[in-house]
């Protein structure tokens, strides 16, 4: 395995992760980079427990597993603490101080979300559409539907979370959401909304509600 490659992967991870859409874009790590040189250099990093790879559904609904595209992906860092060394050392300064997180509020409190949900054993799914008028952070399942969770650095406006839940015609496998947040405990009928501190104990609370049978 080249390592100069698997040091180019690394070393562009908090770039893309910087952007919007946060997809990472092999072709865009260097000039003439093409993914066939980089076969293997994605894997390598997430066996090495770096990294966890976060795939995009081609549409929402199950199973998970035989319905992504394997060559579109986020990575996000198995330890956030690796985001904020990646990142130049006033920034650091900033981030630790809890000031001028810029583009990569987001980001941090995504890869934070990320690997609690790896570490729980969930493989990471995301979505968006074509014209990004829907999009998903992260997506897991219960004995019965697809569960779209949204991760959120702020309190802000949820219209691809409202859309998914309540677009019966094309989200079928969707009954109810989840948002983590700056916020307390809550359920407003169509998704429930938990602070960031509780992530860990996302699985438990899905086996436990089946149990109870409670919504």
């Amino acid at each position: 395995m080249d390592k100069g490659r698997i040091k180019n992967i690394y070393n562009h991870i908090s770039v893309f992760l910087g952007q919007e859409n946060k997809k990472f874009q092999i072709s865009k790590i260097g000039r003439g980079a093409r993914n066939r040189e980089y076969n293997g250099t994605v894997e390598w990093l997430a066996d090495a427990g770096i990294i966890n790879v976060c795939y995009c559904l081609d549409q929402v609904a199950l199973p998970l597993k035989g319905n992504y595209n394997p060559k579109n992906f986020k990575i996000y860092f198995k330890d956030t603490g690796l985001l904020i060394a990646s990142l130049d050392e006033e920034a650091q300064e900033d981030l630790r101080s809890n000031k001028n997180f810029n583009t990569y509020k987001g980001a941090i409190y995504e890869n934070v979300i990320a690997d609690i949900l790896a570490k729980q054993g969930y493989d990471l799914y995301f979505f968006r559409n074509e014209k990004s008028t829907v999009e998903m952070d992260f997506f897991v399942r219960d004995q019965k539907s697809l569960i779209p969770i949204e991760v959120k650095a702020s309190d802000n406006a949820t219209r691809s979370l409202n859309k998914l839940i309540e677009d019966k015609n094309h989200y079928q496998d969707i009954l109810y959401g989840i948002k983590f947040c700056h916020k307390n405990i809550g359920f407003n009928g169509k998704f429930y909304t938990f602070p960031y501190s509780l992530a860990f104990l996302l699985r438990r609370y899905l086996r436990a509600r089946e149990t109870t049978k409670k919504w």
